[in-house]
């Protein structure tokens, strides 16, 4: 399961790129990937301000890495960054013992 950070003091454009999310998810359904994601928002500027300097603007984080801060991302973005995080997940399990 991939783990999906929104960052943002303002609901829309939290909105904004949980729908991204949500639709690259479903994008990737499309193409026989399915992803499990667990999609929280953080609103706390404190919080926020361990992952961005900005504030005001969305920033999005896969797996505790920032992927996107300070601008709205595309959706072919967002869905290469979830492929990835998926890759490095699996590529992690694999190698263990």
């Amino acid at each position: 399961m991939l783990t999906v950070k929104i960052l943002g003091l303002q609901y829309p454009e939290r909105y904004v790129v949980r729908r991204l999310v949500a639709a690259a998810q479903q994008e990737l359904l499309s193409k026989c990937v399915p992803l499990e994601l667990e999609i929280s928002e953080v609103t706390d500027p404190g919080e926020i301000g361990k992952y961005a300097f900005v504030l005001v603007l969305p920033t999005l984080v896969i797996n505790e890495k920032v992927v996107c801060s300070g601008r709205f991302p595309a959706k072919e973005e967002v869905t290469d960054w979830l492929l990835e995080a998926a890759e490095e997940i699996k590529i992690t399990t694999t190698s263990l013992p």
